[in-house]
């Protein structure tokens, strides 16, 4: 289920893994994104060479599961993410804050706020806890956005050419929210994930002629 995004510096391939958690392979980097559920599940991927963790859910980080693949790759997390880690993984670990530059495995990125904003959810992703990170892989920008409804910060990115959203109630944002958001900052493409049993279908008619909306099955393996 690979995707290739081509680069100005050779391609970019996506494989979706199951629910919020991928990988991103570059110009041999191979960056895991929010890795859980056992080693089994990467069987048949290259090893990671990074990994990147977007907060501290159980659907986004797992200690078993990092130790039983890590290596000794570099983790860039959160600041919470970051504390929980057990020593063997903090020593290769780095944290970013909401808003800050920074680098892993030599690719540059940035940490976007990722949080609720309706006010009965807040509780579930409360504001200055989480990152999304906006990636940047030769000419393309790539945002991962963990969970989040549309911040600020999101509405504000330009030039992204693809994007990951979530989109699961209550936790994340509903599908017409995405649609929202799409039509806003205008990704290149966009990979709705994290959906759960979410209705997908108003970003097939919903989003504009800028963005290709990619509907794939992140459940292979059964429902998040």
């Amino acid at each position: 289920m690979a995707e290739t995004i081509a680069t100005s510096e050779g391609d970019l391939v996506i494989h979706p893994v199951e629910h919020a958690s991928l990988v991103l392979e570059w110009g041999g980097k191979v960056i895991y994104v929010d890795p859980v559920g056992g080693a089994a599940l990467y069987e048949g991927l290259p090893a990671p060479t990074a990994i990147l963790i977007t907060h501290g859910h159980g659907d986004h980080f797992d200690v078993p599961t990092l130790e039983a693949i890590a290596g000794s790759a570099p983790l860039l997390t959160n600041e919470d993410v970051f504390g929980k880690l057990p020593e063997g993984l903090k020593a290769n670990a780095t944290s970013l804050a909401n808003g800050a530059d920074g680098e892993l495995d030599g690719v540059k990125l940035k940490a976007i706020a990722a949080h609720n904003t309706t006010a009965d959810r807040m509780n579930y992703h409360p504001v200055g806890v989480g990152n999304g990170y906006v990636l940047t892989f030769g000419d393309k920008l790539v945002y991962v956005a963990g969970d989040t409804e549309p911040t600020e910060d999101m509405l504000a990115l330009t030039d992204i050419a693809v994007a990951f959203l979530p989109m699961n109630l209550p936790y994340t944002m509903t599908p017409d929210q995405a649609v929202e958001a799409i039509n806003v900052f205008k990704p290149g493409i966009v990979y709705p994930y994290h959906y759960g049993d979410s209705d997908l279908s108003v970003l097939e008619t919903g989003v504009g002629e800028h963005t290709e909306v990619r509907l794939r099955n992140w459940y292979t393996h059964g429902q998040g």
